[in-house]
């Protein structure tokens, strides 16, 4: 009897996870054949993009090597982007692969699945305004973030020559826009400390532009209204009530009021979900291209397919709202998958998803980190910041590393990191 085919596709915040455990559990014992698809070559846990945007941490140093991880946990690695799924023969399309010239590397190909997972996370929603695909700058990828930084760097080399301003517009008041702009000042006193000395954080003019009454709007007011204020003193001009009409080369027009120039236009605001999820045959998607999945987190009429991440819409049994698209509810639908498929293939049925939610943490930098936490304290949760939310955000980030390498080598990561500082700038230059 063939071993069942797992096909994961999506190596993100849940995606990899997922295809690590099923390898330690599965994979290294010919239990099954486990297979990541992903259209990168690396991964880079996506709530770090802000930094890598600004430099703060190097990509390279920081980023897990898919085909290295893979020969390391027991699962195959397939580059590839995936452009379609026939459910009735149980396979999926990746299309033709190609080098940075244009020449093809690979042809499309087509991948038999057993089992597959859609693990494909969520991209910045531009809502159809016109000029923004144009002229805005997003943060979905690694590439893009190191797109920005690049044009981040130059806009400061100019502006210290000509002793001008660098200014910034983040169209987002989400976690993604308020923890770019706090690390903005932190990048711009470094670029001061290595050789800018007309550049510093009163010569850099960043605007947070949010549509919502308040930034941070999913999370509590006490949350949002210590954000808002650690922003404004750091020199952050936070707009909110503003919906950005069109974007231009260097300036965003909103319905009402003045436009808004900038050197440099950051996209941030709403996510949706890669179109040709929406164009799966058999699969129901919402507006946002999220697909509907039952309790476990299998596609609706699809036993064979699970959906994780950002990309399932599923409302939980005495909720009102859906399980929010976060790094926490991937990695927890990851641990939930795994086991389900494990259940699977030993003619088990799979048992419904809880989530469970630990609360959020917004990081402003090496300034501050703001949230609220989940907890059995009266009312069930409490409020965190200053030094305390720094820290319990950087663990977050260490249980990721120790989901994929486990506790000695993320240790190890770390004293090598410690290391790193005492030989390297302290913001990636070039």
């Amino acid at each position: 009897m063939s071993k069942p085919r797992i096909v994961v596709v999506g190596g993100g915040a849940g995606g990899l996870p997922l295809v690590t455990r099923l390898g330690r559990k599965l994979g290294k014992y010919g239990h099954a054949d486990v297979t990541l698809v992903d259209s990168s070559s690396i991964h880079v846990w996506k709530p770090r993009f802000h930094e890598v945007a600004t430099g703060a941490i190097d990509a390279d140093l920081d980023a897990v090597d898919y085909r290295a991880h893979a020969q390391l946990n027991h699962y195959r690695f397939e580059p590839g982007t995936m452009t379609q799924v026939n459910v009735e023969d149980q396979t999926l399309t990746l299309a033709p692969l190609h080098d940075n010239h244009g020449s093809e590397v690979l042809p499309e190909r087509q991948l038999p699945y057993d089992y597959l997972v859609l693990a494909t996370g969520s991209q910045s929603n531009d809502f159809g305004t016109p000029g923004v695909r144009e002229n805005c700058l997003f943060m979905d990828s690694r590439a893009q973030a190191e797109r920005f930084r690049e044009r981040f760097l130059n806009a400061c080399l100019h502006a210290n020559y000509e002793g001008k301003p660098v200014s910034v517009a983040i169209v987002g008041g989400g976690a993604t826009g308020v923890e770019l702009a706090a690390e903005l000042h932190h990048a711009v006193s470094m670029l001061n400390f290595y050789g800018h000395e007309k550049l510093d954080r009163k010569h850099l003019q960043v605007d947070v532009i949010e549509a919502a009454p308040r930034i941070l709007p999913v999370l509590s007011e006490r949350v949002s209204a210590t954000a808002t204020k650690r922003l404004e003193d750091l020199g952050v001009k936070v707009r909110t009530g503003v919906m950005v009409a069109e974007a231009t080369p260097q300036a965003l027009v909103p319905k009402e009021g003045d436009p808004i120039n900038a050197d440099l236009l950051v996209w941030a605001a709403g996510v949706k979900c890669p179109d040709w999820l929406g164009q799966i045959d058999g699969l129901t998607t919402n507006r946002i291209n999220q697909v509907e999945v039952e309790p476990t987190l299998q596609a609706k009429g699809h036993k064979n397919i699970f959906i994780i991440g950002d990309a399932a819409f599923l409302i939980p049994e005495g909720e009102e709202r859906p399980i929010p698209p976060r790094a926490q509810s991937a990695q927890q639908m990851a641990q939930h998958t795994a086991r389900s498929l494990q259940q699977l293939i030993m003619q088990r049925e799979p048992r419904p998803f809880q989530y469970k939610d630990h609360g959020s943490l917004v990081s402003l930098s090496n300034y501050s980190s703001v949230g609220m936490l989940m907890g059995n304290l009266k009312g069930g949760n409490f409020f965190v910041e200053g030094w305390l939310a720094r820290m319990m955000y950087i663990s977050l980030y260490r249980m990721h590393q120790a989901a994929l390498y486990g506790w000695p080598r993320t240790i190890m990561l770390l004293i090598a990191g410690r290391f790193n500082k005492l030989v390297r700038p302290r913001l990636k230059l070039h």
